[in-house]
């Protein structure tokens, strides 16, 4: 009997070519779309929909008819509340800066899809991640980078579990983006030439200040610029505005650049400083996960992503506490920021990663 898998449809290229490899190779394959978070009317259109709106639906669902495979879209709308827009906004209200991909992707795109698919008699996953999926000789799941530097998309999906990854596939990992345009083309699916979604699909004009307001019910509080000595220097919008590292939008004439470089939600200040003070060697990252290796224990050299389009730097790895690892970087990096990930590599592997709290 063929493996079944549902493969997670987002409208794009990427999950149309990962869907035609996996029935070309012999998968009896299902296409699911994962409605999470727009409205089921017709009054939200692509221009709120980045990767998973309506038109996102539509185009998915022409695709899977080219493809001849089943396709359904399945209503997560609670899930991606509860894991990801909750979590966003409280993030911000608390003054870190979130990461919802990394939400999604861990609770909704892998654990309630594919539960869900479990429960219809799939024997697993696959999406459209530039990313590969490799069991080591340890017996452990991780994900490796893909073929391509460019598209790598390993950074998103450290927080993966063992359970999820033994049932999970990534197809295009194994090409580079215009090998996947090209085979799209080939097969003449609609989705070839179609743009990358850039944006958080939930804000999509990218004011997250406003999304949260709305959200929330909650005002932006104004409050006070700060140096880290107490000096006020001006007034701020309200701490959700902005985000250690952040030059630009901060309203204050101070003859130089200068830089976010803490957010203090307890006093609602939001301190500034000058460009080296974002500079570091070193954070502490809790909410650990790993991935080719089952834990940590005493100290590892490894390479650190802090932050999605970071390539990463040098490393040592001390484990400080049952849920927490110090890393040392080699050379400061800058701007470390509360709530975004760290993500740990051996050479082209995912060892796991964790949430960055200072």
């Amino acid at each position: 009997m063929r493996e079944k898998i549902v493969v997670g449809m987002s409208g794009g290229v990427d999950s149309s070519v990962a869907a035609w490899l996996l029935k070309e190779q012999g998968y009896e394959v299902m296409g699911v779309t994962m409605q999470i978070w727009q409205e089921e009317t017709e009054n939200a259109l692509e221009e709120n929909g980045g990767c998973c709106g309506l038109q996102a639906v539509e185009d998915a669902r022409r695709v899977a008819q080219q493809l001849e495979i089943p396709y359904y879209v399945m209503n997560f709308r609670k899930d991606f509340q509860k894991s990801v827009i909750d979590y966003f906004t409280a993030e911000y209200l608390a003054g870190r800066t979130p990461n919802p991909c990394i939400a999604c992707n861990r609770y909704v795109k892998w654990e309630a899809l594919l539960r869900r698919s479990l429960e219809i008699g799939a024997d697993g996953i696959a999406t459209g991640h530039y990313a590969q999926v490799r069991r080591l000789e340890n017996g452990r799941y991780a994900v490796c980078r893909s073929v391509t530097a460019a598209k790598d998309q390993t950074y998103a999906l450290y927080s993966l579990t063992q359970e999820q990854l033994a049932r999970t596939l990534m197809p295009v990992g194994a090409y580079g983006k215009e090998e996947i345009r090209r085979i799209a083309a080939r097969m003449g699916l609609r989705t070839a030439d179609k743009p990358d979604s850039q944006e958080i699909c939930f804000v999509p004009d990218k004011d997250y200040a406003g999304f949260i307001q709305r959200t929330t019910g909650k005002p932006s509080r104004e409050g006070n610029f700060i140096r880290a000595d107490g000096t006020v220097l001006g007034r701020h919008k309200g701490i959700i505005h902005y985000t250690v590292g952040q030059r630009r939008g901060l309203g204050l004439a101070m003859g130089r650049r200068v830089v976010v470089t803490e957010i203090r939600p307890e006093t609602n200040e939001v301190v500034i400083g000058e460009m080296e003070d974002v500079w570091t060697d070193g954070l502490l990252a809790e909410k650990l996960n790993f991935m080719a290796i089952p834990d940590l224990k005493g100290e590892r050299e490894a390479v650190a992503r802090i932050r999605y389009n970071h390539r990463g730097s040098p490393c040592t790895l001390r484990r400080t506490g049952a849920d927490q690892i110090r890393v040392i970087f080699h050379e400061p990096v800058r701007a470390v920021t509360p709530g975004q990930a760290v993500v740990f590599y051996d050479g082209d592997l995912v060892l796991g990663g964790g949430t960055i709290v200072r």
